[in-house]
């Protein structure tokens, strides 16, 4: 399934108590803070309400901690291997 990176780029400050809900129910508190959310009706209805705060994009995956500690260091993943 895909999902959507959604990063907040603009404050809510002058924005409507429902706005201000919405962008917290995507998990967003600080501006440039960035989440992966699966791609559902629930979250895009969210994302409509707020899409001049908000910029979205579409990736395949989620990454994970492990899958970005293991795309930062595949030689070091080899080498243990080795040993």
């Amino acid at each position: 399934m895909t999902h959507l990176r959604i990063t907040l780029r603009h404050s809510t400050i002058g924005c409507t108590p429902v706005q201000r809900l919405h962008v917290r129910g995507l998990g967003l508190r600080k501006i440039g803070q960035s989440r992966e959310l699966e791609n559902t009706p629930a979250v895009r209805g969210m994302v409509k309400k707020v899409l001049h705060l908000v910029d979205v994009e579409e990736v395949a995956e989620k990454k994970t901690r492990a899958r970005k500690a293991a795309a930062a260091k595949p030689e070091a993943a080899a080498k243990k291997r080795k040993e």
